[in-house]
């Protein structure tokens, strides 16, 4: 038998290399340390049959946040109030950006300072306008 044919044989007896599996092998502590951290919650906008996720550690403010929101949603109006006195339906405001923090009260995007928000957020919600009435003196509905 020549070398060949055993080398062919070899080859025959080896398993099947399969493609790597996702998050294998698992990362070490050290490894970790070098990476910038994430803070993902899910987005969901009334209506809407879909979810999203967003890290919020990407951004750096209200409005950067904001902004991408209107690009992942663009068929829906999203009012900003941080800027808006009130919400106002013939402007075209139909969702204000909410979210809900680690004791599970619904509030306003905008309300507290940026960082208290991002370390505070579970979740975002685009919650219709007529349901925000009474969230805060930023976002109440024009008389």
């Amino acid at each position: 038998m020549g070398q060949s044919q055993i080398d062919v044989r070899e080859a025959n007896k080896s398993p099947v290399s399969k493609g790597q599996v996702v998050g294998w092998p698992p990362v070490r502590g050290y490894a970790k340390k070098g990476k910038k951290s994430c803070k993902y919650v899910k987005v969901a906008v009334d209506g809407a049959p879909y979810l999203r996720k967003v890290d919020l550690q990407v951004y750096d403010s209200y409005q950067q946040l904001l902004t991408s929101l209107e690009d992942m949603f663009s068929c829906f109006t999203i009012g900003n109030c941080l800027n808006d006195k009130k919400l106002d339906q013939v402007n075209g405001i139909e969702y204000v950006p909410t979210y809900e923090d680690k004791d599970g009260d619904w509030m306003l995007v905008g309300d507290v300072p940026w960082q208290m928000f991002v370390e505070s957020c579970k979740r975002l919600r685009l919650m219709k306008s007529s349901e925000a009435v009474g969230f805060g003196p930023k976002c109440e509905r024009a008389s």
